[in-house]
């Protein structure tokens, strides 16, 4: 849900979570403090870069992979890794290609999986490491327990952070009760949702490592994180001056680009956020103000209305964006008339009827 790390690795990581099958022969190379390199992809643009070995086209097993690694080559798996294409190949990747890695099995799965976008994996024999690489990304696998140790850790630091989260919530509450919300309370709101927002993310990748040993994890991730998505998204949506999916989606972005240090700094977000066309446009709108450095003191602004929605948990996600396109720049829901809301393209009478109620808005006889 949270995961911006990039659906390849995560995939990736699926692959060789406790439990799966590949895991299981990785697990035996590394037990017996053996090294191996595995390439998952057995496509011409791979074969193109393989010299010697020989071809084997047999279904996969742990035990044929352990077996297999004994040799010193590398071994081609099916991209679905339920074959073994080819072992004991002797790997010629583009030697132009960056890479980070010392050792001569790591230097070459990192530039094969840069150049080529396939996942490789690499048990270290020294190290005793199993590594994952795809694309620029990678990932070194901890010990079970060293994942549910850190994973605890992580709920635990989610907790106390929601905690603070619900506590900012609270107070914006009020502040809207008195039309009194500024932007420096609003940065505060979403400086707390992203801080959940990472450490939620973090815990999820674990949760691809550990695989069905997460279970109990993940139960408790998704208690503390229940309706988060719709909530962060309704602010952004109600003060930062969406209209639509897409310039959401362009902001939370941009929150999620500041540095984990740099964004506990509430001035830091201030300044990323006034740099944003779309954000700066709704402060000078609101104060009519010319000078961004003056907006973080004085600018005040109503709501929208897109939180009070999101609370209204029966509302479907594509009446909750067609409010969002057809809601006029600068106006609030609870400011709109029943025909305003039934003019809104996309929008059903039932629908409109129960905006209607949801804000109080007067439903004249039909």
């Amino acid at each position: 849900m949270f995961s911006n790390s990039g659906p390849e690795i995560s995939s990736t990581l699926a692959m060789v979570s406790p439990g799966a099958a590949l895991r299981a022969g990785l697990d035996r190379v590394l037990q017996a403090r053996m090294g191996a390199l595995v390439v998952v992809g057995d496509g011409p643009e791979v074969l193109s870069i393989c010299t010697g070995g020989f071809l084997l086209d047999t279904e996969y097993s742990p035990q044929r992979l352990y077996e297999l690694a004994k040799m010193d080559g590398a071994i081609i798996l099916s991209s679905d890794a339920k074959r073994i294409a080819r072992a004991n190949v002797h790997l010629m990747p583009d030697p132009k290609v960056v890479t980070t890695e010392t050792g001569t099995r790591h230097r070459t799965g990192e530039r094969v999986a840069r150049s080529l976008g396939v996942p490789v994996l690499t048990v270290s024999e020294e190290q005793s490491v199993i590594t994952v690489y795809r694309n620029d990304k990678k990932k070194s696998l901890a010990s079970i327990a060293s994942l549910l140790s850190k994973s605890n850790q992580a709920l635990a630091t989610l907790e106390r952070y929601k905690t603070r989260l619900d506590e900012v919530l609270t107070r914006l509450d009020y502040l809207e009760d008195q039309q009194m919300v500024s932007f420096s309370d609003i940065v505060l709101v979403l400086q707390r949702y992203e801080m959940v927002r990472r450490i939620a993310e973090e815990i999820e990748v674990s949760l691809l490592e550990l695989g069905d040993d997460g279970r109990l994890v993940e139960l408790q991730l998704n208690e503390l994180s229940s309706g988060f998505e719709f909530d962060y998204r309704s602010v952004v949506e109600d003060y930062l001056g969406a209209c639509s999916i897409k310039e959401a989606d362009s902001v939370i972005e941009l929150l999620g680009s500041i540095p984990t240090d740099e964004l506990l700094v509430v001035e830091t977000v201030t300044k990323a956020l006034l740099a944003n066309p779309l954000c700066a446009k709704v402060w000078v709108a609101q104060v009519g103000a010319t000078n961004k450095e003056t907006i973080f003191e004085e600018g005040r602004t109503a709501l929208r209305g897109m939180r009070a929605l999101s609370r209204a948990h029966e509302v479907p996600l594509n009446v909750r964006s067609a409010l969002l396109d057809g809601l006029p720049y600068g106006r609030s829901l609870s400011d709109m008339t029943f025909d305003d809301l039934l003019g809104i393209e996309g929008m059903s009478e039932q629908w409109a009827r129960v905006i209607a109620d949801i804000f109080n808005i007067e439903v004249q006889a039909q």
